[in-house]
């Protein structure tokens, strides 16, 4: 039998592969990658992939503000990521067309995570140009009194930040990661937080059809064009390379192998929990970027998307019946901290699972093996908002009665309060979560807690606790069959899975 590791928790646990079982790992970073970021982001500007060029739209424009996002995605991060240099040369063009940095805002658009301070803005930019970018750095409050309404779409009310309707001109910068994530995405997360919870009815975090977010974002970004003129860039980045002790996993079987057999793995489980955790917060990681594109939001978005997708795609054949997803210990908001069961949920099933294409790899009914020990452990203060979601989970999961409780969580001045000053993640956060779960839930026929160490929070999310994950595939075997194909992800960095029957794109 073939070894692998599997990284659940804070700790790899290896596991002998069954014959019916298939090791799932992302392709291989790309050898050819961008060397110079600020180059391809200036060419990109200068040749659009439609509409005029970033210093034809700035002509004679006096103001402008550029859109950012925090670098969650894609996991695990690194300290040098490329979007940094990519705001930075889009700063340079704006001043080289006439709009000097003294007449630029920043906005920083963090969604439902919480709003970063001081220390985490600057991360996201090179210390060079803090040191001499004299504009405004404004982030964004989901519950401030004064955002510009734009009007509604699918009956949800529409609103932006005035920083992008009284200017004359909007730049984007973001990373192609999913449907939900980037290009025309930062208008949702600089907007209310409705519309970023309803975005999460979304099957595929890469397929625009049938995703509700994308919709929302398209609708947002056609109401704001008629205000200001928008520009955006888009990165398409190869899949984190991870350094150190686990350099080539989880994209090489060598190293699979070797980690699993390896002493050190074993060693590593007598270490306390802590402080395993802080040494997988600074493993040493690399992102780079392989394509850079320009143009309207949506456009340069949807391209880098795809040029992402080329690089992390794996062609599974046929469907499975049991699906092992393993969930490590951090989260996918920022700051990154050890995750309560709600939130390593999502990292399962509404990240890992719904990196699909085309159809969904796990079949009609199947079981879905998420590998965590679901402790109801909240940080203090960011993830205090969860506890008042499995609160409302004694009341049972309906959707209608967890709506009603996220409409009155959702005005409680206190924890609106706790997320304007940037102590907590937004109340509706968690509410958001769950619903980033649903496409799974509703695919699957049962959900498997592998190496469960709190049986009430993984019964309270409808989830079966098992003790390890022989127990796991036992059960699930036993609900599927003997034969039941089993697949294991590998990572983070997951693969993106697609038929194998169905040509790449």
């Amino acid at each position: 039998m073939f070894r692998i590791a599997l990284l659940a928790g804070s700790r790899p646990l290896a596991f002998e592969m069954p014959d019916n079982g298939v090791a799932i790992p992302p392709p291989p970073p790309p050898t050819e990658r961008i060397v110079d970021v600020t180059a391809a982001v200036r060419d990109a500007i200068r040749f659009p992939l439609s509409g005029v060029p970033l210093a034809e739209l700035a002509r004679g424009k006096e103001r402008a503000t550029i859109v950012v996002e925090p670098p969650a995605l894609p996991v695990p991060g690194a300290l040098r990521d490329p979007r940094l240099e990519a705001l930075v040369a889009v700063s340079d063009e704006l001043e080289a067309a006439g709009i000097p940095s003294g007449y630029q805002t920043i906005l920083v658009a963090a969604g439902l995570a919480r709003r970063p301070g001081r220390g985490d803005l600057a991360g996201l930019v090179t210390p060079e140009f803090a040191r001499r970018f004299h504009g405004l750095v404004v982030v964004h409050d989901l519950e401030a009194p004064d955002l510009a309404v734009l009007g509604e779409a699918e009956s949800i009310p529409l609103a932006v930040n005035r920083a992008l309707t009284e200017t004359d001109l909007v730049v984007t910068v973001s990373a192609a990661e999913s449907v939900l994530h980037g290009g025309p995405n930062l208008f949702l997360a600089a907007g209310t937080a409705a519309p970023l919870v309803a975005a999460q009815e979304s099957p595929s975090l890469l397929e625009t059809g049938g995703s509700r977010g994308w919709r929302l974002a398209l609708a947002l970004e056609h109401a704001l064009e008629r205000e200001v003129p928008l520009f955006g860039i888009s990165l398409a980045l190869a899949p984190p390379k991870l350094g150190g002790l686990a350099s080539g996993y989880p994209y090489d079987a060598r190293t699979v192998g070797r980690i699993a057999r390896s002493h050190l793995r074993r060693a590593l489980a007598l270490v306390p929990r802590s402080l395993r955790w802080r040494m997988l917060a600074s493993a040493p990681a690399e992102i780079a970027a392989v394509a850079a594109f320009a143009g309207p939001p949506s456009v340069a978005h949807a391209e880098a998307l795809l040029a992402t997708l080329e690089a992390r795609t794996t062609a599974v054949a046929g469907e499975l019946d049991v699906i092992c997803i393993p969930i490590p210990d951090t989260t996918l908001m920022l700051p990154r901290e050890r995750p309560n069961p709600l939130a390593a949920a999502t990292f399962g099933l509404g990240y890992a699972f719904r990196r699909w294409r085309e159809s969904p790899p796990l079949a009609q009914g199947g079981t879905i093996v998420l590998m965590h020990g679901f402790e109801r452990h909240f940080a203090h203060p960011n993830q205090q908002p969860y506890r008042a979601f499995f609160s409302a989970l004694h009341l049972g999961r309906d959707q209608e009665i967890l709506a009603e409780i996220a409409r009155g969580v959702g005005s409680d001045a206190r924890a609106i309060d706790l997320y304007r000053r940037g102590q907590s993640c937004h109340p509706l956060l968690p509410f958001a979560d769950w619903e980033a779960c649903q496409p799974a839930i509703e695919r699957a026929g049962s959900i498997l807690a592998a190496g469960c160490r709190d049986a009430t929070a993984a019964r309270q999310l409808g989830f079966v606790p098992a003790h390890g994950l022989g127990q796991a595939l036992d059960l699930a075997t036993g609900h599927t069959g003997e034969n039941a194909r089993i697949g294991f992800l590998l990572g983070p960095p997951y693969a993106t899975l697609r038929p194998a029957s169905t040509p790449q794109a």
